[in-house]
C-alpha cells in the first residue's frame, strides 16, 4: 500500500534530523499529526500555545542545528509568528508547516483561512504552499536547503486536502546538502588587513555569535596583537571561557571596559557580530567588520575596511601574516580596568538585600556558582538579561539562550522546553522575569505533561522593570509599569510540580542548590527588589538629568516612598556617575 503526501513530510523531516514537532494538533493539521504517530521516529510534542512551539523550536535549532514546528490553518498560523520572528532574526534553522484550509476553498474567506504567503513573508527565507502530490517533496527539499544555508525559517504551506493525497516520488535530489564551505577574504584583502593591523598600536577585537566557533582562532589573534577582547551577549559562552584577553560586553547590557577598551583602541576589529546598537559604537577610531553575510557590513558603523569570511576561516589565514606585538601596555591597562568593573560588581552580590526586596545581582550570581558547568541557561527579555549577560559566566560547554535579536518577551521558559527535550541529560535554567512568565503560563503544563527537569527561576519584582528604567532615564514617571501577580509558586504546585516562594535573602542559596539537584521540574519564586536598575556602561548626562526629572515627577504626584527605595537601592551607582 502507498504512502500518502503527509507520510512522505514525516520520512523527509526524519532524513534532515528533525527528532519533534512542537505543535497544537487540529483540523488541517490531523493526517500530518497521524503522519508522525505512525512513523514513531519523531515526537509531536502537544505545546499549548502555538507561539511556545516557535520559541522552543528555535531554542533547539540553535543547539542541534534543525528543528520543527507547526501550525493549524488561522490562528494556529498566527500564533506561530513571534516565535517565528525570533527564529529568523536569530539566523537558526527553523522548518515552520503551514497546515491551511482546502485548495478548493482557497480565495473563498472560507473559515480560518490566512494567506500564509502574506503572513510569513517577513520572517522567513522560504515561503510557499504546496498544492498538488507533485510539488511536495522537491518543495520541501527546497525549503529545508533554505533554513539551513541561509540560517532561518523555512515555512512550508500543506493544505489539508493535500496531505491526504497519494504520494509523488521527486524527479530532483531529495537529501539535505549540508555543507561547510571554507569562506574567507581575498589574498590581498588580507594583506591589507595585516598591514593596517601591522601599522597600529591599540586593537581591540569584538566578538559576536558569528566567532562562537572560532574561539582558539579569536584567543590566538588577541595573544598575537596584545588586544583586549569584548563580545556580545549571544557571544559570550562561545568566547568568554578560557580567554586571558577578555574585558566583558558592551552594549545595554554590558560592562564599562567592554566600552572603554572599544572606544581608547585605534583599530576595532568586528569579528561575526551585527551589533545593533549604534549609540556604543565608537567614532573616531578605525572600524573593521568581517562577516559570513556581506550585506550586514557597515550598518551599524563606518568601517574602514568590510570582509566577507567565517571568522573561523579568516583568521586562520591571517595569522601568518601579522607581526607579533611587543608593547602589552594597552592590553594591560584594559586588563586592570576590566578586574576594577569586575571588583565593583561584587558591590551588587555582597549586599544582599531584605525580605521581599532580595538583590537580583545576588541572586543571579548564586546561580552561577551552584549551576552545572554544562548548563543551558534561558534568559527573558529585559532585566534577566541584564543579570544573565553580567553574572552567568561561560565556562566553554555552558549555553545561554534568549531572544536577544528580536527582544521578545516571553520567551525563557518555552525556549527551556525545546533545550529540556533536545538535551535531557543537562541542567537547564530558565531565568524569568515575572512579566514574560506571566505572558505563556500556560505552557507550565506542557513541562508538568513531558516532565521535563527545568529549573525555573523567577525574579519576581511585581514589575516590568526594563520598561520602568527606559521611562525613568527619559524623565517620565513610570506609569502602569507595576504587576499584581499570581502566587507562582501556588500556580507551580497546581500545574502538578515543585514551586516555592523564597522571600528572605538567607533563603536564596539552599533553595537553588535544592531546586538544582531535584529530578523534576521546580519553579523558584524569588521575591527581588522592584527598585533594583541595571545602569549601562556608559551613562550619558541626558539619563542622569531624566532620572532627576522622573524622581521629582514622582514625589510631586505623591510617590516619596518609591523614591527613597530607589535611591537607597542604587546609591551604589553614584561612583559609576561621579
Amino acid at each position: 500500500m502507498g504512502k500518502n503526501v503527509a507520510e512522505q513530510l514525516v520520512e523527509m523531516l526524519v532524513e534532515v534530523g528533525v527528532k519533534r514537532v512542537y505543535a497544537v494538533t487540529g483540523d488541517s493539521l490531523n493526517y500530518f499529526n497521524d503522519a508522525v504517530r505512525r512513523n514513531g521516529k519523531i515526537k509531536w510534542i502537544h505545546v499549548r500555545n502555538e507561539e511556545v512551539g516557535a520559541f522552543a523550536a528555535a531554542a533547539e535549532a540553535e543547539l542541534d542545528g534543525i528543528a520543527c514546528c507547526a501550525g493549524s490553518c488561522g490562528p494556529g498560523h498566527v500564533h506561530l509568528i513571534n516565535g517565528l520572528y525570533d527564529a529568523h532574526r536569530s539566523h537558526v534553522p527553523v522548518i515552520a508547516i503551514a497546515s491551511t484550509i482546502p485548495t478548493g476553498e482557497f480565495g473563498m474567506d472560507f473559515f480560518q483561512e490566512t494567506n500564509t504567503i502574506k503572513l510569513f513573508d517577513d520572517c522567513s527565507y522560504y515561503n510557499q504552499v504546496a498544492t498538488t502530490a507533485e510539488q511536495v517533496p522537491r518543495m520541501f527539499q527546497t525549503a529545508v536547503q533554505h533554513a539551513v544555508h541561509k540560517k532561518g525559517v523555512a515555512v512550508f504551506g500543506l493544505p489539508g486536502d493535500v496531505a491526504q493525497l497519494d504520494a509523488v516520488e521527486s524527479v530532483t535530489a531529495m537529501q539535505l546538502f549540508n555543507n561547510k564551505p571554507v569562506i574567507r577574504p581575498s589574498d590581498q584583502e588580507l594583506k591589507d588587513l595585516s598591514d593596517l593591523l601591522n601599522g597600529e598600536k591599540k586593537i581591540m577585537l569584538y566578538c559576536g555569535i558569528g566567532a562562537a566557533e572560532a574561539h582558539d582562532e579569536v584567543v590566538e589573534l588577541a595573544g598575537k596583537l596584545k588586544a583586549p577582547v569584548g563580545f556580545s551577549f549571544r557571544g559570550k559562552m562561545g568566547i568568554q571561557y578560557n580567554n586571558p584577553y577578555e574585558v566583558g560586553m558592551t552594549g545595554l547590557l554590558g560592562q564599562p571596559s567592554g566600552y572603554h577598551a572599544m572606544h581608547e583602541a585605534d583599530v576595532v576589529l568586528l569579528l561575526g557580530t551585527d551589533f545593533p546598537y549604534v549609540n556604543f559604537m565608537p567614532v573616531k577610531n578605525k572600524i573593521v567588520q568581517i562577516d559570513e553575510k556581506p550585506e550586514r557590513l557597515g550598518r551599524r558603523a563606518k568601517l574602514t575596511m568590510g570582509l566577507c569570511g567565517s571568522i573561523s576561516d579568516s583568521i586562520k589565514a591571517l595569522l601568518p601574516l601579522l607581526t607579533e606585538k611587543k608593547d602589552e601596555g594597552f592590553l594591560k591597562s584594559q586588563l586592570e580596568f576590566y578586574q576594577k568593573v569586575k571588583e565593583a560588581q561584587q558591590v551588587y552580590v555582597k549586599d544582599q538585600g531584605e525580605e521581599n526586596k532580595i538583590q537580583p545581582e545576588f541572586v543571579a550570581e548564586t546561580i552561577n556558582r551552584l549551576a552545572a558547568n554544562d548548563a543551558i541557561f534561558t534568559v527573558d527579555t529585559g532585566m534577566c538579561c541584564v543579570w544573565g549577560a553580567r553574572f552567568i559566566d561561560g565556562t566553554g560547554k555552558r549555553k545561554m539562550l534568549g531572544s536577544f535579536n528580536h527582544g521578545s518577551m516571553a520567551n525563557a521558559m518555552p525556549m527551556a522546553i525545546g533545550a529540556a527535550l533536545a538535551h535531557p541529560q543537562q541542567q537547564i535554567i530558565a531565568l524569568c522575569g515575572d512579566g514574560g512568565l506571566s505572558m505563556l503560563l500556560g505552557d507550565m503544563a506542557t513541562i508538568k505533561q513531558y516532565n521535563l527537569p527545568i529549573k525555573l527561576i523567577v525574579f519576581n519584582n511585581r514589575a516590568l522593570g526594563m520598561v520602568k528604567l527606559e521611562m525613568e532615564v527619559d524623565g517620565l514617571p513610570d506609569n502602569e509599569t507595576d504587576m499584581i501577580n499570581p502566587d507562582f509558586a501556588l500556580v507551580a504546585q497546581a500545574m502538578g510540580f515543585k514551586g516555592i516562594t523564597v522571600a528572605r535573602p538567607e533563603e536564596v542559596e539552599t533553595a537553588i542548590s535544592h531546586a538544582l539537584s531535584e529530578e523534576g521540574p521546580v519553579l523558584l519564586n524569588v521575591m527581588t527588589n522592584p527598585n533594583a536598575l541595571a545602569m549601562p556602561p556608559k551613562i550619558e548626562w541626558a539619563q542622569i538629568k531624566g532620572m532627576t526629572e522622573s524622581m521629582t515627577k514622582l514625589m510631586l504626584g505623591g510617590k516619596m516612598s518609591e523614591v527613597l527605595d530607589t535611591i537607597k537601592s542604587n546609591y551604589k551607582h553614584l561612583g559609576e556617575v561621579l
